[in-house]
């Protein structure tokens, strides 16, 4: 069987808080997900859309990594297996970004492009 971890979310919510503390204005410790999405939201939105926009977010990751596990031993891991000859059953995926939005997988080096 196969080993996954997965977490596309905190993954962001990480980068957030890592693009925070480098601009020189770190957020608190004890500050939960959700304040953290908005936070970063009402950077070019008010608190009202940026509300919204947390959600939308948090959605679109918990769809992501449900496409992703639907479509693990059908589609993903034989394309991980062909693309990159990792036989390993152990998977991490991970949130990036690196110049654009990436799922990697990180034991493989396998990368999956979102958006354009």
């Amino acid at each position: 069987m196969f080993e996954v971890t997965i977490n596309l979310y905190q993954d962001w919510i990480d980068t957030v808080k890592e693009v925070f503390r480098g601009s020189g204005h770190p957020l608190p410790d004890d500050m939960d997900e959700e304040d953290i999405a908005v936070a970063y939201f009402m950077q070019t939105m008010d608190e009202d859309a940026a509300v919204k926009q947390s959600a939308a977010n948090k959605q679109r990751f918990d769809e992501l990594e449900q496409t992703i596990n639907h479509n693990l031993e059908t589609l993903i891991i034989p394309d991980i297996r062909t693309r990159t000859n990792y036989q390993d059953n152990q998977f991490r995926f991970k949130w990036v970004y690196q110049q654009g939005e990436h799922i990697i997988e990180e034991l493989s080096q396998y990368r999956i492009p979102l958006g354009e």
